[in-house]
């Protein structure tokens, strides 16, 4: 069920836009940066996070330095598709770590799943703890990463002309 828009004015946008491109700023640099004081900063940023608008604040990590150098995108068709296998499939395959996307999508597969692993003997593991372990996934098929072009954990932002 979606929920009625928050309504945002240009400042608004501007800050999310900002934290969106680094989350890391003090509140003094952001309100420099928005052109706003640091006071309304705080309390917009605030406001923000309390309408629910900013989820969290994260660090994007270099997975393949960390040692994950294999990206798995893995299509997961269920058995069952009732709204309580969906969401104890949903909560089985997000409790593991390597799991760094999951989607229910449609038409196609039921999920859509994204997991970074160290090598091929890794997801050998992961494909027999989660796929042939649970009773009710019917069909698995994974795709290799050979290159990424483009990740980002952006939302869009626009607004009054402004460009994302």
């Amino acid at each position: 069920m979606s929920q009625p828009a928050f309504p945002l004015d240009d400042l608004d946008l501007r800050i999310l836009r900002t934290l969106q491109h680094d989350a890391s700023l003090s509140n003094a640099a952001l309100a420099e940066h928005v052109h706003a004081s640091a006071p309304t900063c705080l309390r917009r940023v605030r406001r923000l996070r309390e309408a629910g608008l900013i989820q969290r604040q994260i660090a994007l990590l270099d997975a393949a330095r960390l040692g994950a150098t294999l990206t798995a995108i893995i299509e997961i068709t269920l058995d069952r598709q009732a709204a309580e296998d969906y969401a104890a499939f949903e909560a089985y395959i997000c409790a593991e770590s390597a799991v760094t996307q999951c989607y229910r999508v449609s038409p196609g597969p039921d999920f859509v799943v994204m997991a970074e692993l160290a090598d091929m003997p890794a997801y050998d593991a992961l494909a027999r703890r989660l796929f042939t372990a649970m009773a009710n996934v019917r069909n698995v098929r994974t795709f290799f990463s050979t290159h990424r072009a483009k990740f980002e954990g952006n939302a869009p932002v626009a607004g009054r002309g402004a460009p994302d």
